[in-house]
């Protein structure tokens, strides 16, 4: 058997600091680099399923079906190949949301995605998670199956503060449910140099005892071609390739893959 897949959750208890679009582009990115993906959304909202030009209303089998009904679902017949190579989904559902009731008294239920994981790791190089913003049951899965997390931070000072409970809530994952687990990166997001503050929070982060040496090297620069290529379900890396988004994406593929 070759090479298990790199398990990653995109992360970030702060919502709004661009997590679903480092999801969309980083994986796609990475597929531009040779990387086979796959792209699982855990969040009920499914804004990751949405784009990659997936639509997550119809009845195809979604990662709902496999961790509340693992033994009735092929985790091959969830997976959903986009419409480019080396990059696949299994896809989230708006019925997600109901899933942490249906969950609660069974057992294991922390580690239901961990088990749907186990199954592909040998098919893909990286397999790259989507997160709700808030710290549920949902999360917890992602969390007890990842080896590593990548955490957007908008260069902003609410998002920079709150990155202390962020790294906090990963400790007790650690102590409690995954010791394997650990923030690989820290990734800039919302840059705009143009603005005192963005470069200050900038510079913070790379003076931060805690948070210098976890820094990616790549900032991702506010650009409105990437909220444009969400809405028309397309990676920014093949809806304008030559955009700053674009460029910054593929700078951080590169980066990940070290």
């Amino acid at each position: 058997m070759g090479q298990k897949a790199r398990v990653v959750a995109i992360a970030n208890e702060k919502g709004g600091v661009g997590k679903t679009a480092t999801v969309v582009n980083l994986s796609a990115a990475l597929s531009l680099e040779g990387q086979r993906v796959l792209v699982i959304d855990m969040d009920p909202q499914h804004n990751t399923t949405n784009g990659l030009g997936i639509d997550a209303t119809d009845d195809s089998i979604s990662i709902y079906d496999l961790i509340t009904n693992g033994r009735e679902y092929k985790v091959q017949d969830a997976i959903c190949q986009t419409q480019w190579d080396k990059l696949d989904l299994i896809p989230s559902h708006i019925d997600l949301s109901g899933a942490e009731i249906e969950l609660v008294d069974e057992e294991g239920r922390e580690n239901r995605l961990k088990e749907v994981i186990a199954k592909v790791t040998d098919a893909y190089d990286v397999i790259i998670m989507d997160t709700p913003p808030s710290l549920s049951l949902l999360t917890i899965n992602v969390f007890a199956a990842a080896g590593e997390i990548v955490v957007p931070c908008q260069t902003h000072p609410y998002a920079y503060k709150a990155l202390e409970d962020l790294f906090d809530t990963i400790e007790d994952i650690k102590e409690g449910i995954n010791p394997g687990i650990a923030i690989s990166g820290i990734l800039p997001t919302f840059y705009d140099q143009r603005t005192r503050i963005s470069r200050d929070i900038l510079e913070r982060l790379k003076s931060d005892d805690r948070y210098k040496d976890l820094l990616f090297d790549t900032p991702i620069r506010v650009n409105t071609t990437i909220p444009a290529s969400s809405d028309k379900g397309k990676p920014v890396v093949f809806y304008r390739k030559n955009s700053y988004g674009a460029n910054d994406y593929m700078a951080l593929a590169r980066e990940f893959i070290g």
